[in-house]
């Protein structure tokens, strides 16, 4: 799929990796609506970027929400062609704690949210992408998924977020076999340690630390590196069905 001039939905894409894949798209000629709760970011991020982007406000768990953006997109850019979920929550609870066992809501919560909540954006958008006239092969539109390196190698405290990107990484083969048939492909990123809101809050120490766990390179990735792999994904239709990292080989310890 060639990126210019084509129609493309950003879930998480007012801050971090998603704001990134926004700004490569639109750099690449794209057309993005972002779909994020944030609407402070949200709008900003549009203003900035111009003509060739919208903001919606969406929660990825309710379908209406969801709907009324791939509304947008399709209303005001002509079509939708790819969706990209980065939109996710984080949780960090051992399951026998000091304070007792794990939040059996606070676990819900976030599977609603990264497994559900993608779950609910792919169905939907794919119910677009099968009516686009097709491309190059049959093409007719790309679903990206956002894993984790935590689905493989989930840490202590972990158990909810590992078990949601877990089923993130697990539907992707299914996902896609079904849905070639339509000419659409379906892939997951798990990415590694990035930079990304949710670690700028910690001190300075604490990332440099956090980064030299990686491998090579040994630092945090930057959030436009997430980007260029999405862009690489959506042109290369070989690309389908599969999980891939994105972690300068890092594996990660029990805690």
């Amino acid at each position: 799929m060639h990126i210019r001039d084509r129609v493309f939905l950003v879930t998480g894409g007012a801050s971090g990796l998603g704001a990134a894949c926004v700004r490569r798209l639109v750099h690449d000629g794209g057309r993005v609506v972002i779909a994020d709760r944030n609407e402070t970011a949200g709008n900003a991020l549009a203003q900035e970027l111009g003509d060739r982007v919208r903001f919606a406000s969406t929660d990825v768990t309710d379908e209406r929400s969801v709907q009324a953006a791939l509304d947008l997109a399709t209303a005001t850019f002509g079509g939708l062609h790819a969706s990209i979920q980065c939109a996710g929550i984080v949780h960090g609870e051992k399951v026998l704690g000091r304070g007792g066992s794990h939040d059996l809501a606070g676990f819900a919560k976030v599977i609603h949210v990264n497994l559900i909540g993608t779950f609910n954006v792919m169905r939907l958008a794919a119910a677009v992408l099968q009516n686009n006239e097709p491309g190059e092969d049959g093409e007719r539109g790309v679903l990206i998924n956002t894993s984790s390196v935590a689905a493989f190698e989930g840490q202590i405290g972990q158990a909810a977020y590992a078990a949601s990107k877990g089923g993130v990484a697990s539907m992707t083969l299914p996902i896609a076999r079904e849905l070639a048939s339509k000419g659409i492909r379906v892939l997951a990123i798990a990415p590694g340690l990035f930079d990304t809101p949710l670690l700028a809050s910690l001190p300075e120490p604490v990332r440099t630390s956090l980064g030299q766990q990686t491998p090579f390179p040994p630092r945090l990735g930057k959030p436009e590196e997430f980007a260029d792999f999405v862009a690489y994904l959506l042109t290369n239709r070989m690309l389908n069905g599969c999980v891939l990292r994105l972690d300068g080989a890092i594996r990660m310890a029990a805690k």
